[in-house]
């Protein structure tokens, strides 16, 4: 089978009725939103349905194969995630966002100073504005006592 734009949307709908069958289950035990938190996975499937629809709609194109190199990329980029998404809540959110920033950043030919420097910023950063500004309580891992 020829890969083009209609699978792409093909997949792009699945998506969207497994987050739709995801989101509409989400209840909060006590609500202090209007929406609640079945509003921001129903609305993301609205947007990836709709852009499905779009692609097996008006899609048939082929799809160029990848340059040299990008498979290795997409896959270290796919470990890097998992890896993150792992190492979040022992580690905290500054520590592994500044890791997860400097080894994305590397992976993009960024230099290790300018990885470093956007990392640790990129940490501190989001850090305070959730945590502190916005109030979404994040893990602070291994950092739990100093902050």
């Amino acid at each position: 089978m020829a890969l083009n734009d209609r699978v792409l949307g093909i997949a792009a709908l699945l998506l969207a009725v497994f987050l739709t069958w995801f989101g509409y289950g989400l209840e909060a035990p006590f609500a202090y939103e209007p929406v609640g938190p079945k509003a921001f996975p129903l609305m993301l499937a609205l947007v990836i349905a709709l852009c499905g629809a779009n692609l097996v709609y008006k899609g048939g194109n082929a799809v160029e194969p990848n340059p040299e190199g990008a498979n290795s990329r997409i896959i270290t980029m796919f470990l890097y995630v998992v890896a993150y998404a792992f190492l979040f809540q022992w580690l905290g959110f500054i520590v592994s966002t500044t890791l997860m920033t400097v080894f994305v950043g590397r992976l993009f030919d960024g230099s290790w100073i300018k990885s470093i420097m956007g990392g640790v910023l990129m940490g501190i950063l989001f850090f305070l504005l959730f945590d502190k500004g916005l109030d979404v309580v994040l893990p602070t891992g291994i950092l739990g006592e100093l902050i």
